[in-house]
């Protein structure tokens, strides 16, 4: 093998996917899907396995700051979801580049000449932290689909018309059931943009789980969803004349703001099949025809606010059921996005460059529930078009815009799997009967159709090898199917209930008794907060504002913390599960131990824990290394191929979520970020390093 002196390759790609589990795809890979999976590990190198070793905690911010400045949480800062608060019981959003401690590699490769696009890598990337001419980004504020925080100015719901209804009205999150409905729930902050940065506007806030309905990705299993109603009737004052037979409702968005009249029309068979929406009864022509069964992207029309702003919004729209006589009427909508939301890209002007070329900013959706008809009908349908669009619009970045590096994100599979992913071992037997299907495998068909999607997605940019273009597929992290129910510690917000148990946390209580949703710190000595983190109530450190503004100190003296902190640890390693026995901590550490790990330091809490396989909420709580059922993991997942790489190779290394940086520094010959803690994967480079 000869010796490399300079650059392996001249453009790199990374195909972030956050959420693919390189176990479930090897699942699918084995019963010969995930094709185009198959091409690129062919074409390039991996482990057997696929598997990435992954940093902590397994949870998206922290994990693609590490895969975007190759050190670990606890020397980059984004230690959690959340981070904290100025006080034990609040956190805030961890999605702010300005808390990152790290140089990230896309500011070196900017810096070094190279054109590099960022494409909603959320975690470090926005707001941009160079200002160099060749660095493009693209949003990276908040989790989900690009745009689907910042710039989402509306929220998901339901159309239902149906002649024996008898007045247009918006039902907040109604549950009507559809047969049954599903939701969203409104987002208390969805008009709080704040324009200077392109980060929504976030302040502290105090979020007590004390029920498992409470909790991360819990709140999606009783869904319910706002509902805008109408009565079906004939057409009645409109200013042209209406195709024979048509029907008549009307159509609210924006809470019931808006109201668009709507006409369901006939095919030439004489079935019902499609609904034309109007901007008024004036319009002579539809500003867009649905046809059933069919969703439509790219829809223009108008969110107003609650304080009256009025604002344009690109929707997607689908006709899910239309009655063949033209007498029930069921339409999703999706979120809206701000066609004006130039605020979340760098420079400004490439936002309105790609709607012109590839469509504005599209929805995305958290919309799925037990129903198929919503999961696949809808969110599944959302994502393609989020899916598509991102493809078109990166490949926009390269041809037209000459990028040489590239950092992508996709939130499809995460998203789509928390409505779903821990029923797929037992199912929801509540709605067996309703939907004539086994549970089970009702789950596990969407979670292969999720993975169908990703694996088209990835098959867009397969030819980009044979261009020139050395392409490494990674994730944050995976989820898992867990066989148990979680216990009530190891979520984002502050956990009350394990740590209740224990006598470490106390709630306030009423003149009668009854708890509040509120930590009492006179008697607290010790909260478990933001996924692994516990922290001692501290004098001298910790200090807490009651509603009458009265402060209170700590009351753990600082010479017992020691003793505190190990019979914590001792408590969490006895608290058995009560229906298997079994323990639910696998590793509890003190915040100095924790760097084994990666983890701990002044970001972290006084103590770190995970929870033990099997009982974990799906991801974020778990070692990275934890298997759950259905042949799921909490990996992130590696592959890379092109230039530079061997073909067809298979590595024994341990490959770590930090070499992912690095390597790709060494690839394209530049030097390491500042605080880069990895190693090239030299092995898997075909001349020698």
């Amino acid at each position: 093998m000869t010796m490399r002196k300079g650059a392996y390759t001249d453009k790199v790609f990374v195909l972030g996917v956050d959420g693919l589990d390189p176990r479930y795809s090897k699942k699918r890979l084995r019963e010969g899907k995930m094709p185009n999976l198959q091409k690129f590990i062919d074409a390039g190198s991996c482990r057997d396995d696929l598997v990435l070793l992954g940093g902590h905690p397994t949870v998206t911010p922290p994990m693609w700051s590490t895969l975007a400045c190759g050190c670990n949480s606890n020397v980059h800062g984004i230690t959690a979801f959340n981070r904290q608060g100025s006080e034990l019981d609040k956190t805030m959003p961890n999605f702010d580049s300005r808390n990152c401690k790290a140089e990230p590699m896309w500011n070196v490769l900017a810096e070094n000449g190279i054109k590099t696009c960022v494409f909603h890598w959320p975690g470090n990337a926005w707001p941009p932290t160079s200002d160099s001419e060749n660095l493009f980004v693209c949003d990276g504020s908040t989790p989900g689909g690009l745009g689907m925080g910042a710039a989402s100015i509306s929220s998901e719901f339901m159309v239902v018309a149906d002649v024996k209804m008898e007045t247009v009205t918006f039902a907040p999150s109604a549950t009507a059931d559809l047969d049954r409905a599903c939701v969203v729930k409104p987002d208390d902050n969805a008009q709080n943009v704040n324009l200077a940065d392109g980060l929504r506007a976030t302040k502290e806030r105090e979020n007590l789980i004390m029920g498992y309905h409470e909790g991360m990705g819990a709140a999606c299993i009783n869904d319910v969803m706002s509902m805008a109603l109408s009565p079906v009737k004939e057409p009645s004052k409109w200013e042209y004349d209406v195709p024979e037979d048509a029907k008549e409702f009307t159509m609210l968005l924006s809470d019931g703001r808006v109201r668009r009249p709507a006409l369901i029309l006939k095919n030439d068979q004489g079935v019902y099949d499609k609904v034309a929406l109007y901007k008024s009864k004036k319009e002579a022509e539809p500003f867009v025809v649905l046809e059933k069964g069919v969703i439509t992207g790219q829809v223009y029309d108008t969110v107003v606010t609650p304080d009256g702003i009025h604002k344009d919004a690109n929707f997607d729209m689908k006709a899910i059921n239309i009655a063949e006589d033209g007498t029930h009427v069921e339409i999703y909508v999706s979120n809206g996005v701000d066609m004006h939301a130039d605020y979340i890209f760098k420079p400004s002007n490439l936002f309105y460059e790609l709607a012109e070329n590839v469509g504005y900013v599209p929805a995305s959706s958290a919309f799925g529930n037990h129903d198929p008809r919503i999961v696949t009908d809808c969110m599944l349908d959302v994502w393609n078009l989020q899916c598509d669009w991102q493809a078109d619009a990166i490949h926009y970045m390269i041809e037209k815009k000459g990028v040489q590096a590239i950092f992508s994100h996709m939130h499809n599979i995460d998203m789509q799997e928390h409505r779903f992913i821990r029923f797929m071992s037992e199912g929801d037997k509540g709605y067996q009967e309703k939907y004539g299907a086994k549970e089970v495998e009702m789950y596990q068909k969407f979670m292969n159709d999720v993975y169908d999607q990703t694996d088209r997605y990835l098959g867009r940019f397969l030819h980009l090898i044979d261009e020139g273009w050395t392409i490494i597929i990674t994730s944050d992290h995976a989820q898992v199917c867990p066989p148990h129910v979680p216990p009530l510690i190891g979520d984002m917000g502050v956990n009350v209930r394990v740590m209740e148990e224990l006598g470490y946390t106390f709630l306030q209580k009423d003149e009668n008794g009854n708890e509040l949703k509120h930590i009492d710190w006179t008697k607290t000595t010790a909260v478990a907060v933001r996924e692994c983190n516990i922290y001692l109530n501290m004098k001298g450190r910790d200090k807490h504002t009651l509603p009458d503004g009265t402060v209170l100190d700590g009351i753990v003296d600082p010479k017992d913390q020691y003793e505190l902190e190990e019979q914590i640890m001792t408590d969490l390693y006895g608290y058995k599960d009560k229906k298997t026995g079994h323990r639910v901590i696998a590793l509890a550490l003190r915040n100095k131990d924790a760097v084994h790990l990666g983890y701990g330091g002044p970001d972290c809490g006084d103590i770190c824990y995970w929870i033990a396989e099997g009982y974990n909420v799906d991801h974020a709580d778990g070692l990275s290394t934890t298997y759950g059922d259905c042949e799921t993991s909490l990996s992130p997942i590696f592959v890379a191929a092109g230039p530079g790489i061997k073909k067809g190779y298979k590595t024994d290394r341990i490959i770590r979520q930090i070499d992912v940086t690095p390597t790709i520094a060494a690839l394209m010959n530049v030097r390491f970020p500042a605080q880069c803690e990895g190693a090239p994967v030299y092995q898997i480079f075909d001349q020698e390093f």
